[in-house]
């Protein structure tokens, strides 16, 4: 069990190809302040469908991004 698992989920049940958050909505829907170690649980996410993408520290956002399938799985 991750630290960052509420976080995961709410990514995972967006269904959005691609979105941004803020620190700020990270750490209200994970429930803890987002630090350092964010960096190293982000690989976590691909088991969730999706990837970090962009993280901003100006902007104090980050991306999240929907990983794509291979395009041959629907060639056939």
């Amino acid at each position: 069990m991750s630290k960052y698992d509420a976080l995961w989920e709410y990514i995972s049940q967006s269904g959005k190809d691609s979105f941004k958050l803020t620190y700020d909505e990270i750490e209200e829907i994970a429930g803890i302040p987002i630090d350092h170690s964010f960096l190293m649980f982000k690989k976590e996410l691909i088991e969730y469908g999706y990837k970090v993408g962009k993280i901003s520290m100006k902007a104090r956002t980050v991306e999240f991004v929907k990983e794509q399938h291979d395009k041959g799985d629907n060639e056939k």
